[in-house]
């Protein structure tokens, strides 16, 4: 039997709670760990609910007095705990509880880490997360499961989630499997940098700092003078794009007739048995009598405009390769352009695996409340590609680690898709409200302790893991790039001096001249020549300068 009991159960019992009187000497705290001897079962986890303290004999008369200054007795104060009971694993290593209640009497004791670990199943897994709160436990999540059952990483901002999310990729990129990351705000830049911090910190997590670039690759949709970190540029394929390609890439949606005209274009030039461009396709459609063709000529001449298109694009084989985490860093790049770009990736991506001509990987959206948002919040063109790889990614492969600090505001059914949760505190009301409802394994009655989670403490919601857990979250073995600017201190403003005053002397009528013309007054360049309208400053147009536009390459000059 074990020794050094913590406290005794009292009272009335059953199988799932008990409460139990606790020594005057001993501290116990709630969500502690305890473990007790069941007489049939053996040893059963259980979890520390809450602890109270209470007096018999210093009610409120007592603490009037004392509050008026009298003196007082004893105080003679109790502490009793609430639990619930977790549970034991039977010789199937199925997790049960006890179909019999415990006894008034059974001395209680604090669980060791053996019987923790086994009894939440901890024990497989080779995605270090971190420590769970308040034991030395590691905890470990399955990377197969992670991929192929999807996974969120969800909080408030500045409670550590892009700091939780690294880990993740870290671990991921330890274990050797492919990552395409949608970097809207370039967080993930420093994966490649090892950690600088303290060595302390890392002794407590056992761990050495580590930088990954060798195995990180930063793409830029945007010039490299915007975002000067990264490697190469990103860029899609413009030849031969179809109707469904073009309508997907398409902000604004277009009418059956605007549809009608572009299949019709595409088709003219599918028919010409050549390679055609974005180009092409807008003289095509300036070719067509309809007036419809003109909105959807100038959304296809933007898309073009973007510099995003290019007959040398980025190849989906370049960016997905076994141990490496391609980042495409979308800072600078107008939030249309990246849900665009999204779309048009992640539809190629899905259909490439489906096709098994990239290895199984795992795509990462952060800030996905802007790329695949809750109906009635926004709409983008990448939502509806998203919403498929969340429900039949796990089918092929591919694996969807969602990152937001909105959960309210992620479509329902992508987040709904996500096996594990890690949540970290959240406080509005709203987003709340969408972690309890639609997040399996996350009663309303966890809520308060969501709200309540210091920076860097996680709970862990799984199907793999029997219950809600909270966890230490490691610390990052590359360096964090997820903060914010500061703002620049210790210089004082000092305003110029004002001018020197001075006299300005205004002439008597009689001294001026009143033959002034308005063109004595005003500049030559901006006055109207009376004789050649066609010499207008304002209306000319140089000779010298390029027709850059593809509607002029259609119709010619004005002129």
């Amino acid at each position: 039997m074990a020794k050094d009991s913590i406290g005794v159960i009292y009272g009335r019992t059953g199988s799932f709670t008990f409460e139990f009187a606790v020594p005057e000497h001993v501290v116990v705290k709630r969500g502690e760990y305890i473990k007790v001897w069941h007489d049939i079962d053996g040893w059963t986890l259980a979890q520390v609910d809450g602890v109270m303290r209470m007096s018999d004999t210093f009610q409120l008369k007592q603490a009037i007095d004392a509050a008026e200054g009298a003196r007082t007795g004893s105080v003679n104060e109790k502490t009793t705990a609430k639990a619930s009971v977790i549970g034991f694993r039977g010789t199937d290593r199925l997790l049960r509880t006890p179909k019999t209640p415990f006894s008034p009497g059974d001395k209680v004791f604090r669980a060791d880490e053996e019987i923790i670990t086994y009894t939440l199943g901890l024990i497989a897994g080779d995605v270090y997360l971190g420590l769970l709160d308040g034991q030395k436990v590691r905890v470990y999540l399955n990377g197969d499961d992670l991929v192929q059952k999807h996974v969120s990483v969800l909080a408030k901002t500045g409670s550590g989630k892009s700091y939780t999310a690294a880990v993740i990729l870290e671990e991921l990129l330890d274990n050797g499997i492919p990552m395409l990351i949608i970097d809207p705000h370039g967080e993930y830049l420093t994966l490649k940098q090892p950690n600088d911090d303290d060595k302390k910190v890392f002794n407590k997590y056992k761990i050495v700092p580590k930088g990954y670039e060798r195995q990180v690759t930063v793409y830029t949709p945007a010039d490299k003078r915007i975002n000067p970190d990264a490697d190469r540029l990103f860029r899609l394929n413009e030849t031969n794009l179809t109707t469904s390609d073009l309508s997907q890439l398409l902000v604004e949606d277009q009418t059956q007739n605007q549809t009608a005209i572009l299949y019709e274009a595409i088709n003219k030039l599918k028919a010409e048995d050549c390679n055609y461009s974005v180009e092409d396709i807008i003289l095509e459609l300036g070719q067509n009598k309809s007036k419809s063709k003109w909105n959807l000529i100038s959304a296809i001449e933007r898309i073009k405009e973007t510099g995003l298109f290019s007959k040398k694009p980025t190849r989906l084989e370049e960016l997905i390769k076994p141990g490496h985490a391609s980042i495409i860093d979308m800072k600078g790049v107008d939030p249309d352009i990246q849900s665009m770009i999204v779309a048009k990736m992640c539809t190629e991506l899905f259909e490439a695996r489906k096709l098994g001509k990239i290895p199984p990987c795992m795509l990462v959206i952060e800030e996905a409340h802007n790329f695949c948002p809750e109906r009635g919040f926004n709409k983008t063109v990448s939502t509806e590609i998203l919403r498929t790889i969340a429900s039949e990614g796990r089918k092929f492969g591919l694996g969807l680690l969602v990152i937001s600090q909105r959960p309210a505001r992620v479509d329902k059914n992508v987040l709904s898709q996500c096996n594990t949760q890690i949540i970290m505190k959240v406080t509005n009301a709203n987003d709340l409200k969408a972690l309890s409802s639609g997040l399996e394994g996350l009663s309303s009655g966890l809520e308060e302790e969501i709200k309540r989670l210091p920076a860097g403490v996680a709970m862990i919601v799984s199907n793999k893991i029997e219950r809600p857990i909270l966890v230490d979250v490691r610390v990052r073995k590359s360096k964090h790039g997820g903060t914010s600017a500061a703002i620049e201190r210790g210089f004082s403003y000092i305003e110029d001096a004002p001018p020197d005053e001075h006299t300005v002397e205004v002439p008597e009528r009689s001294d001026v001249d009143e033959t002034v013309t308005e063109k004595d007054i005003i500049p030559e360049i901006l006055v109207k020549p009376q004789e050649d309208a066609s010499n207008d400053v304002y209306m000319e147009i140089s000779e010298e300068r390029k027709e850059k536009s593809l509607f002029k390459k259609i119709f010619g000059s004005s002129k």
